[in-house]
């Protein structure tokens, strides 16, 4: 089977378009990457490629899919790997349902406080969103690490990337590195408070450990421009 054509169109700050980057690393698939200007109006040629103005877009062999977990989940069906088995059979689809309700209650239960603290006015309100964030950590998702335990590091104690980690590591390095008092987006306690979490404290520092989740980071230049995006204004 010849490689496919690969080009992603994308912006490497954006951490919804990291997700792409990182399914495409861990795959091992070659790409050609095209770097989209988030600071002006998009280009009349790239709304032709996504009319949404987004990224991440994806070209594979000519044909677009946008949306970055729908990019991410493409890439991970397209190519079967570790990240996620084929669909059938039922134990198959069972272990591919807990992994987007495993997602879901990420995205939906928790990373709503990692926004509310990088837009909070002061060290209160960042603290109040640090202990939020925790608490949901602890009731959503440490529960469903449990099959971790005395395992690998990531979702279902797998020793390599799953796609639950491919969908959420970019927020994870910006939840872990945002906290660093250097950066004062994320309150510096939270991460004394995910010490009553131990599942995901593991699960997390190993998901931003892997050199497929981080090898686009650049965490100053990205909290810098979060800052400057979602600081209030005065």
């Amino acid at each position: 089977m010849s490689s496919p054509k690969i080009i992603l169109y994308t912006n490497r700050v954006c951490p919804w378009a990291h997700r792409a980057h990182i399914a495409l690393k861990e795959s091992g698939l070659e790409y050609e990457e095209v770097t989209i200007d988030l600071n002006k109006p998009r280009e009349p040629w790239y709304l032709e490629v996504n009319p949404r103005g987004l990224v991440p877009s994806l070209s594979y062999n000519g044909n677009i899919i946008t949306e970055s977990g729908i990019v991410a989940e493409f890439i991970a069906n397209a190519h079967p790997s570790h990240l996620l088995p084929p669909s059938g059979p039922a134990e198959n689809a069972l272990y591919r349902a807990r992994v987007a309700f495993f997602v879901d209650a990420f995205f939906s239960k928790v990373v709503p406080h990692f926004f509310a603290s990088i837009r909070s006015a002061s060290e209160a309100e960042r603290d109040a969103a640090a202990e939020q964030l925790a608490t949901a950590v602890a009731k959503e998702v440490e529960p469903l690490l449990a099959d971790s335990e005395g395992k690998g590091p990531f979702f279902g104690g797998s020793d390599k990337l799953t796609l639950a980690e491919v969908q959420s590591g970019s927020f994870l390095l910006r939840i872990l590195g945002f906290s660093k008092p250097e950066h004062g987006l994320v309150s510096a306690k939270l991460p004394a408070l995910l010490e009553q979490t131990p599942r995901f404290k593991r699960w997390a520092e190993a998901t931003v450990s892997h050199d497929s989740v981080n090898f686009i980071w650049e965490e100053k230049a990205v909290a810098d421009r979060m800052r400057a995006k979602f600081a209030p204004k005065p």
